[in-house]
């Protein structure tokens, strides 16, 4: 049913259902509790006169959250963790008295989004990897396959279909490794207090330092971490938001590479990105088959990449020990940024695992420029054959010239070879030219360099991680 009020078009047409969860209101909430509930552990286990009555009523609580109840409280308090603190106070009310005892609201909060964004990034992961198996399956397939390559979007030396996806699944490799860095160095905040003293746990513990180191140790072995940040303020540093969204917009510039290539093909009728049956290219032209997956890529991949540049200005703006302008930026650039690149992947891996690849178009465009190409193969046979190389040279420079201008003023076929056959300098029998003009002559180690990236590279990776599924999902839209 349509809404009156605004709703994401990163919810409503791109993202995935897991994406979403992950930043929904019960994920955070119910992290907020277990949170309440391993400090509360920690806190008992460190002599703190809490009960397991307590810790059990907690627990019982901890997906039953009261929305209504929250946010009426939030109007009157104007405080969202004192709200939920209340809100859970009402059902589990024997343990009300130790809720968030001795801590501070970022003791959930940011905990909460290191924890969310370490199973962001896991996911993230998880479809760069999906990508890129479908990718290695695609270049496998086309290893072989001659195509012009491009230099200044220029005809250039051959290569082959399948070594331009090497490139492209190479820079996804980059982004995996640095998806994974930031994975592995992620750190809870653990329990710091108001200006990361710890102070007011001092207190809760007479005085006994070990107790406060201890404190953090206990609580980041019940949520799944190795460690909590050294130091802090209050807060966990900033720029670890800017570090995240920085490999996150890594993700999106891979992409966009792609995409940006898949529209470039598309235009020259090469390949192109799957089109169904019933599917409409344009309202008024009815034969266009426009690139619109990989034209999404690119639009959402430029939101990303400006949204790491957000999360650059708000840690270079923090003052202190806590400042409070992060907070409602980071309530929309962390999950948006991961939303979206959860879009990205995708639609990424559903163009991957259909490309459609046109060979006859294909050689149609090597013929086209090839003769060019064959002019040193076509030089040194010829002097083979007993001709004069400084001679050769220059009437194979005369004739380029001329097979060039006919190609470009006059929209003639490239001549180049009928002339060279006609020149008896050459000495060149037609089956010798025929020969010199098979395009995997001059595609150098293309289909070796994609084996060996393949085996060397790529399928070790996808091994480490039990990547074995690279299907296409359905798209929303």
């Amino acid at each position: 049913m349509p809404d009156d009020r605004y709703v994401s078009p990163l919810s409503t047409r791109y993202a995935s259902d897991e994406m979403q969860f992950l930043f929904s209101a019960d994920k955070k909430f119910s992290t907020w509790r277990k949170l309440w509930v391993a400090l509360a552990r920690a806190e008992k286990t460190l002599g703190l006169n809490i009960t397991d009555a307590q810790i059990a009523e907690m627990e019982a609580h901890i997906y039953d959250i009261d929305y209504a109840l929250a946010a009426k409280l939030e109007r009157e308090l104007r405080h969202d963790v004192m709200a939920h603190v209340h809100t859970f106070g009402a059902a589990a009310p024997s343990a009300m008295p130790i809720i968030h005892l001795g801590a501070t609201s970022c003791y959930v909060g940011d905990n909460t989004d290191i924890i969310i964004m370490r199973e962001a990034l896991t996911l993230v992961r998880a479809k760069a990897l999906r990508v890129a198996a479908a990718l290695a399956k695609f270049a496998d397939e086309h290893k072989s396959l001659p195509t012009l390559g491009f230099t200044h979007f220029q005809p250039a030396q051959l290569t082959t279909v399948g070594k331009r996806a090497t490139l492209w699944i190479n820079e996804l490799l980059l982004d995996v490794e640095t998806l994974t860095f930031e994975l592995e160095r992620l750190k809870l905040l653990g329990c710091k207090g108001t200006t990361g003293t710890q102070a007011s746990f001092l207190e809760l513990f007479d005085g006994d330092s070990e107790k406060c180191k201890k404190l953090d140790t206990l609580i980041a072995e019940q949520t799944g971490f190795a460690e909590t940040v050294p130091v802090s303020g209050q807060t966990y540093s900033r720029k670890t938001d800017y570090f995240v969204l920085s490999a996150l917009s890594g993700a999106a510039q891979s992409a966009a590479k792609f995409a940006t290539d898949m529209r470039l093909l598309s235009h020259l009728k090469e390949c192109e990105e799957p089109f169904e049956d019933k599917q409409i290219g344009s309202s008024a032209m009815p034969y266009k088959r426009n690139p619109m997956r990989c034209e999404r890529i690119c639009s959402l991949a430029r939101y990303v990449i400006n949204d790491a540049q957000n999360a650059a200005f708000t840690a270079s703006g923090q003052w202190f020990e806590r400042t409070l302008d992060d907070s409602a930026n980071k309530r929309i650039s962390v999950p948006e940024a991961f939303l979206a690149v959860d879009a990205i992947l995708n639609i990424w891996l559903n163009v991957a695992s259909g490309i459609r690849v046109y060979p006859a178009v294909i050689a149609k465009h090597i013929d086209a420029e090839l003769p060019f190409m064959m002019t040193e193969n076509i030089l040194m046979r010829a002097v083979k054959n007993g001709g004069d190389r400084q001679e050769l040279h220059e009437k194979i420079r005369i004739y380029s010239v001329e097979a060039g201008r006919g190609v470009k003023e006059f929209g003639e076929d490239n001549d180049l070879l009928a002339a060279i056959t006609n020149d008896p300098d050459f000495h060149l029998a037609l089956d010798e030219l025929a020969e010199l003009s098979d395009a995997s002559l001059y595609t150098g180690r293309s289909a070796e360099q994609v084996t060996e990236f393949l085996r060397g590279s790529v399928y070790p990776l996808l091994e480490r991680y039990g990547v074995t599924d690279a299907a296409a999902p359905e798209l929303k839209v």
